[in-house]
């Protein structure tokens, strides 16, 4: 017999795992006066040449934007072990302004007055730079404005914003750019299996019962995007089913002992399964994929990096990228 999701026994809890390695951060956000912040564009473009020649001739360069975030620092991290050239510029959320240490390298932040100068700069210093754009959702569009004003290839993996304008002016303006909210290399290879299986054989699983459990750290309120997408499948598969019926696991006590989800990576995780039942329930098969921590995101934004540029320098005709198109490539680390 089935058994269902939510006894302990369901879930193999996952063993003990090497703790990854935080950098130390430190941030100053400098209490500005009306005639400093009007002035802060004319002295950041300064600030920002000095910074730029210091900084040639040291393997592709890359800005990570909100570098105080916690996936912005795990790029950083992943960017330098692949020896990318993480340039010493940031913008930061609204107009927050001041300095932050990641992996050793003391990186300025500008807000949002200052940034058309900065990356004007920038892109005239370094005009092979790629921007990574970890920020919040609400600016989503405003900095693709922005790259696509400067002309600025750049890699999108924020969730949010109005998906139609993103790409209707990342088309208009023929800037390169990779756009995914998922940068899980593997999560997404698993996806785009689902539904390669969805669109072979549907109604494969006619008449079968589906449970979906997702455990995420407790400030996503929402239900998984993952978890919808491959909904979306086993729906063209044949099962019935609601996304309502996602179970979500936000407890931290559940997600322990449930789940199995180590404690140091209650604060970033992604726990999925997905259990099918055949009618009278002698047939199951469950689908599942746990991520602790976010160095596969990051890393697979480091790859998105890295085939973007390569599509830069052979002048593709195609500008807008997923990271099915990176899995394709075929060429990752």
């Amino acid at each position: 017999m089935a058994l269902p999701l939510n006894l302990p026994g369901n879930l193999p809890k996952i063993g003990a795992l090497p703790r990854t390695r935080t950098s130390s951060t430190r941030v100053q956000r400098p209490s500005l006066t009306p005639l400093a912040v009007a002035a802060i564009s004319s002295k950041s473009v300064q600030r920002v040449d000095e910074l730029s020649a210091k900084s040639k001739n040291l393997g592709l360069p890359i800005m990570v934007n909100s570098c105080t975030g916690k996936m912005g620092k795990a790029v950083i991290e992943a960017a330098v072990s692949a020896g990318l050239h993480v340039l010493p510029v940031s913008f930061g959320s609204g107009e927050e302004n001041g300095s932050v240490e990641v992996s050793g390298r003391e990186i300025e932040i500008y807000g949002r007055s200052a940034r058309e100068g900065v990356l004007a700069s920038m892109f005239d210093e370094h005009p092979d730079m790629i921007v990574v754009d970890y920020t919040v959702p609400s600016a989503v569009n405003d900095n693709a404005e922005l790259f696509c004003k400067i002309g600025v290839p750049f890699v999108m993996g924020t969730t949010g914003g109005d998906k139609e304008r993103l790409y209707r002016t990342v088309n208009d303006s023929k800037v390169y750019a990779v756009i995914s909210p998922q940068m899980g290399k593997q999560v997404v290879a698993f996806l785009a299996a689902m539904e390669f299986m969805a669109e072979q054989f549907p109604g494969a699983f006619a008449g079968y019962s589906l449970q979906v459990m997702e455990s995420h750290q407790s400030s996503k309120l929402d239900a998984s995007g993952t978890a919808k997408a491959v909904v979306s499948s086993f729906k063209k598969l044949g099962v019935d089913f609601d996304n309502d019926q996602i179970k979500k696991i936000r407890d931290s006590r559940l997600q322990v002992e449930m789940v199995g989800v180590p404690e140091e990576y209650l604060s970033a995780h992604a726990f999925h399964m997905y259990h099918l039942a055949s009618p009278d329930e002698t047939v199951t098969f469950e689908f599942q994929h746990n991520v602790c921590g976010r160095s596969m995101y990051a890393e697979g934004t480091v790859d998105a990096v890295t085939f973007l540029a390569k599509k830069v320098q052979s002048k593709a005709e195609k500008r807008i990228y997923s990271m099915i198109d990176v899995l394709r490539e075929g060429n990752m680390r």
